[in-house]
């Protein structure tokens, strides 16, 4: 197994693919079996000749990627300037089956999980990892992500949202020399690859735990038996001055993925927006369907905590991974992060890599990013999510 990532800020279309395509052969000596190709906006025309003359100059196998907002390659986060992510890899006796569709394609969630495994083209007993990459405007992630957890709850599925567009057809989505516009593109991986996960939400708690005791859907009423706005209001005036202040942008309401734990700390809640707060009926809109009897916290995300946060997800699993040697990794994080959030670039990629060491890094900030927190798959915002690469054996 071997990989390589580079990036080229270089404005014009045909020589920044020469860069990357000629430094890539350079490293790796041999065509690759998979490549990872993210384009930023500023080359919105010509999407599909450069998704074509990627995978033609590279002589890749597979060919995986999409239009983004910032790309990440070789360790460097590109944002706000021309950018062109390729990450490619050798993987023997790997198996890689592509696919590309559209949401009205999705099965049932009420049958069995055949139709899962013929629609993604693997079986649950080749214990598969996915990598999806999808567009926001037509194709509902969440639904899909249900579904492959349904089908293939022993696989790790990484990825992200596109992040180009502001209207549907704008982003443009790679598979092979083919660029999509709408739907999902994806890969399945099997054979000697194991793909494990990472995922920082970079927030921390504030307030009490409490049970959610009136809800309808993603409407939040009552906590603990009071009325919501009343219950955050007594929060709120809990807080010091600087948090009252990151209310106003960086407010969450974190969900407990074990409502059963006797206690909570940072890292038990999986972190959904607030969509806004209506006076008139006492209650507040969550990005999140909720049930009554559920475990929430609301939290705060700064850099500070955001910075601790990807810390300590990081040296986790090196703990957790102890021993085992990897040979790339890809970033899908949010929009929101990046010089956004600490005010210089790099700053998750040099994390990683302070950890992990000089790994070929590449990936692109998403419009939502996917990984698992616990065992279920969920599509994130204001999350790093880290797909990282070793062999099977």
């Amino acid at each position: 197994m071997k990989w390589s990532s580079v990036v080229s800020i270089e404005p014009d279309t045909s020589r920044g693919i020469a860069h990357c395509v000629a430094e890539l052969q350079r490293e790796l000596q041999e065509p690759p079996d998979l490549a990872l190709l993210f384009v930023s906006d500023h080359f919105s025309k010509n999407y599909a000749q450069i998704g074509r003359e990627v995978f033609r100059q590279l002589a890749c196998r597979h060919l995986l990627g999409c239009s983004a907002g910032g790309v990440i390659g070789a360790g460097k986060e590109v944002e706000g300037m021309p950018g062109i992510s390729l990450t490619a890899a050798v993987l023997p006796d790997v198996r890689i089956h592509p696919f590309h569709l559209e949401h009205a394609a999705l099965p049932s969630l009420d049958g069995s999980p055949r139709p899962w495994e013929e629609l993604f083209g693997v079986t649950a007993e080749e214990e598969p990892a996915f990598l999806l990459l999808a567009d926001p405007y037509s194709f509902a992630a969440e639904g899909c992500l249900s579904g492959l957890d349904f089908s293939f709850p022993r696989s790790p599925k990484v990825g992200g949202l596109a992040s180009a567009a502001s209207r549907p057809g704008e982003n443009a989505l790679f598979m092979d020399d083919q660029c999509h516009r709408s739907g999902l593109v994806g890969l399945a991986v099997s054979g000697d690859i194991v793909l494990d996960t990472a995922v920082a939400q970079g927030c921390y708690p504030v307030g009490p735990v409490l049970c959610v005791t009136d809800c309808e859907d993603n409407i939040l009423r009552e906590l603990d038996e009071r009325p919501v706005l009343e219950v955050l209001g007594k929060v709120l005036s809990d807080m010091t001055p600087e948090q009252q202040e990151l209310v106003q942008h960086s407010l969450f309401i974190g969900i407990a993925m074990d409502p059963m734990k006797e206690s909570f700390a940072q890292g038990d809640f999986l972190i959904r927006n607030l969509l806004g707060a209506d006076t008139d009926e006492g209650c507040l809109l969550v990005a999140a369907r909720l049930q009554q009897g559920q475990m929430v916290q609301f939290h705060l995300r700064d850099a500070t905590t955001s910075a601790s946060d990807l810390d300590d997800v990081i040296s986790a699993f090196i703990k957790a991974h102890k021993g085992l040697s990897y040979y790339g990794a890809l970033l899908f994080s949010c929009l929101g992060r990046g010089q956004n959030l600490y005010g210089h670039a790099n700053h998750d990629s040099e994390r990683f890599q302070h950890f992990m060491g000089r790994i070929p890094l590449g990936g692109f900030f998403c419009n939502g990013e996917i990984g698992p927190v616990g065992p279920v798959t969920y599509l994130h915002g204001y999350t790093s999510s880290f797909g990282i690469f070793r062999p099977r054996e």
